[in-house]
């Protein structure tokens, strides 16, 4: 049933792309003809708002259904007390299962989920295409189910943004009201997972970067209640992670609760990093697919034999370590492996889960499998504030720190670093767990965690690979508007080329025709050699005499600079600056000329870019 409203949805975006193109009949034309006559923008707005959250609620619902069936169809038979050896083989057939769908159903990259929508909102007018309504849903539940270990959440927010952006476009929106919606899908999708409907709101802001003013802020807000009410009724009200307070805070722990945060920013930069590496020796296999399978897929399958805490998403091990009161309860955590029963091996195995989590999750996106970082960089919290505060009970440091409460803390922390995002941990938790009488030490936690890791890390894990780029959108106005620029969009192509040879007699018959104060001098390959420069020729343009005595080669000058068509467009802006120039010519990768930009068109249209961003 849920599945359907996804293909549904899918199918009508797919006919109104053909009402476009006039294969079909003009219905959904009229239909937009009389919404804009009879319906405001602004409560056409709030409508499309209500129903991207139901959608994002009914995405989170149906793709936690499948995991949980898939998980228990395979492990419901395994025995707790020793180690399972179909460990070996469910994550690898999970991974091959997944990469045949995307390889041949999708024919797309679908990885990255919340990467994909920082590139979409920067780069690409925020469209999304209409397979990511559905095809990451598919594909991570096929990947988490078998025993991936990687997150269901950035795939349901891809889901979620995917219907926002797809609504957006079939009903033919503007650049900035597409961007609103691509936040109501994200923030929908975190209010649905969590029950979460701040949390949700604040992820907009801090992880997608999407600015709340007014006109942004209550459709976004209204697509995360209406997402945590459909979630309520689905599920009920039973939280995904359960916590009960038995050991209220206080301010003796105020030095603990910044050292645990200094620790969560460590352990962030580590994940980060160690992501990042992995990320490396896995793209040497790109071309390589049964490669990635046999190596990503064999890392994943030994890592899960031996420590069963990272099969999936690892929510179970969380809610262990939340809600254990004594050593029983928390050495269950050791269950199915060959640690089991052997209590003095706790906390060994919960320091090596931690490490090699970021591994495994490495593993199951390089080989093949689809999901995010969101889920593990929780887990990597919970496990990384237990072994903090198992530790220094056992070191009697000082005054003793409760473990459930500093492993929830903990997941404050690292989600903190890793995304760079303090309120979205701070919110999340705290609504996730009722644990509002914690929220000043989460607060402390997080911010220290997020002020260790800046110090290595300027960028989230998500906007690290965009920001390499140039690509990656800010709330820093000016850059913000550069960055939605595109070099597409400013280069003047109808320049009139010259060849060196070219007399000056027949370069002033091209001056009469050029709308350009410049006249590029091209070989027959079609690279630059030079440009003339009309203002500063006129001493001989007038001079008749002189029209066989002198050829573009002796006229030109080598440009002020040049400009690959890969150049961001924040450092366009600063080259003009630096070299005072009035036009700029642009170069493709063979050095063949594309064309021109124009100060004077680039700071027009940066001007009305900024204009419209600053409009609420």
């Amino acid at each position: 049933m849920a599945l359907n409203s996804f293909f549904f949805l899918n199918f009508a975006v797919e006919m109104e792309k053909k009402n476009e193109t006039g294969a079909q009949p003009t219905v959904f034309n009229r239909l937009l003809a009389w919404r804009k006559a009879h319906v405001s923008d602004r409560l056409f707005l709030v409508v499309m708002a209500l129903a991207i959250g139901l959608f994002s609620a009914v995405a989170a619902f149906t793709l936690h259904w499948i995991i949980r069936q898939i998980q228990m169809l395979l492990t419901s038979s395994f025995n707790a007390r020793s180690s399972n050896w179909l460990y070996l083989v469910y994550p690898v057939i999970g991974i091959y299962l997944t990469s045949l769908f995307v390889r041949h159903i999708v024919r797309d990259n679908i990885s990255h989920g919340i990467t994909r929508i920082l590139y979409a909102i920067s780069s690409n007018k925020s469209r999304l295409k209409s397979h990511n309504i559905w095809s990451s849903v598919i594909a991570s539940a096929i990947t988490i189910g078998f025993g991936g270990s990687v997150g269901a959440e950035a795939p349901i927010v891809l889901t979620g943004s995917a219907i926002g952006s797809n609504l957006g476009q079939m009903f033919h929106l503007d650049r900035k009201t597409l961007m609103t919606l691509v936040g109501c899908g994200a923030a929908g999708a975190i209010a649905g997972i969590f029950k979460a409907p701040i949390a949700g709101l604040v992820f907009t802001l801090e992880v997608l970067l999407i600015d709340m003013t007014m006109s942004s802020l209550l459709p976004i807000l209204i697509s995360c209640v209406t997402a945590t009410c459909f979630t309520y009724i689905f599920n009920g009200g039973d939280a995904l992670f359960t916590f009960h307070l038995d050991n209220e805070w206080n301010v003796s722990r105020i030095p603990a609760c910044i050292l645990l945060g200094v620790t969560c920013g460590l352990i962030s930069l580590y994940f980060i990093r160690t992501m990042g590496v992995c990320e490396g020796v896995f793209s040497k296999f790109k071309d390589k697919p049964y490669v990635r399978l046999a190596v990503g897929g064999g890392i994943l399958s030994l890592l899960i034999f031996l420590f069963p805490a990272l099969y999936g998403e690892g929510y179970n091990s969380i809610n262990l370590l939340l809600n254990g009161r004594t050593e029983a309860d928390w050495n269950l955590i050791l269950n199915n492996s060959f640690f089991a029963g052997q209590t003095t091996m706790l906390i060994p195995y919960i320091a090596l889960v931690l490490l090699t989590k970021v591994v495994a999750t490495s593993a199951t996106n390089g080989g093949g499998g689809c999901g995010g970082t969101f889920a593990p960089s929780l887990f990597v919290g919970c496990f990384t504030g237990f072994l903090f505060s198992r530790l220094w009970n056992m070191e009697q440091v000082g005054v003793y720190i409760p473990e459930k409460n500093f492993a929830l803390m903990g997941m404050a922390g690292v989600m903190s670093g890793v995304m760079h995002a303090p309120l979205t941990g701070i919110f999340l938790i705290a609504e996730l767990t009722g644990g509002y009488s914690l929220l000043l030490p989460l607060m402390i936690v997080s911010v220290s965690s997020y002020l260790t890791i800046i110090l290595f890390e300027p960028h989230s894990i998500y906007g690290a690979r965009l920001a390499k780029e140039g690509r990656l959108l800010t709330h820093h106005t000016d850059h913000a508007a550069l960055t939605l620029m595109n070099m597409d969009s400013v280069i003047e192509r109808n320049f009139l080329a010259v060849s060196p040879d070219m007399e000056l007699g027949q370069i002033v018959n091209k001056i009469s025709r050029s709308q350009y104060s410049v006249l590029p001098v091209l070989d027959a390959a079609g690279s630059l050699l030079g440009e003339v420069n009309i203002a500063e020729i006129r001493n001989v343009v007038f001079r008749i005499e002189l029209y066989h005595h002198f050829t573009a080669s002796q006229l030109m000058k080598e440009p002020r600079a040049t400009l690959p068509d890969s150049t961001p467009m924040a450092d366009v802006v600063r080259l003009f600056d630096s070299t005072n120039a009035d036009w700029l010519p642009v170069l493709d990768a063979d050095s063949h000329l594309k064309g021109y930009i124009s100060r004077q068109r680039l700071y027009t249209l940066y001007r009305k870019m900024v204009a419209d961003m600053s409009e609420d």
